[in-house]
């Protein structure tokens, strides 16, 4: 029996309606920009589930999040916190949410996986080992 590759499945993700509301702002005016990102951010904002109010059972990330993940190619473990555009600073590991990787992160609970694309193309996976939400979200 011959297998049938499948296009992997994304996994379910998590957003407080004000984190949806200033992305889909964002992502709307950053098409003519970076049109590659916004069009996965929004293809994320599309499957997202709101949560209401600032919490929920479970961490998830969100905007200002410090997120720990691994790529599951490498086994290289990362730590960084995700932001707005304007605030990114990767000697600080501030990311920008307009970069595949932040776009890919925005959502993502400890333990869910993810397959995104860099810049070149390329085809990665990433997995949350930890996600950090500051007191202030």
């Amino acid at each position: 029996m011959a297998k049938v590759a499948h296009a992997p499945v994304k996994p379910r993700i998590k957003m407080t309606a004000d984190d949806h509301e200033r992305l889909s702002r964002l992502a709307a005016s950053a098409m003519d920009r970076v049109p590659e990102v916004a069009s996965f951010l929004l293809d994320e904002l599309d499957r997202v589930r709101i949560v209401r109010g600032g919490s929920s059972k479970g961490e998830f990330t969100r905007m200002g999040s410090r997120v720990d993940f691994r790529d599951d190619a490498t086994g290289r473990t990362q730590s960084v916190t995700l932001v707005y555009p304007g605030e990114a600073d990767i000697e600080q590991g501030k990311i920008s949410v307009l970069t595949p990787i932040g776009a890919a992160l925005i959502g993502l609970s400890m333990g869910q996986s993810i397959d995104w694309e860099t810049r070149s193309g390329a085809l990665k996976r990433l997995t949350v080992l930890a996600v950090n939400v500051p007191e202030a979200v």
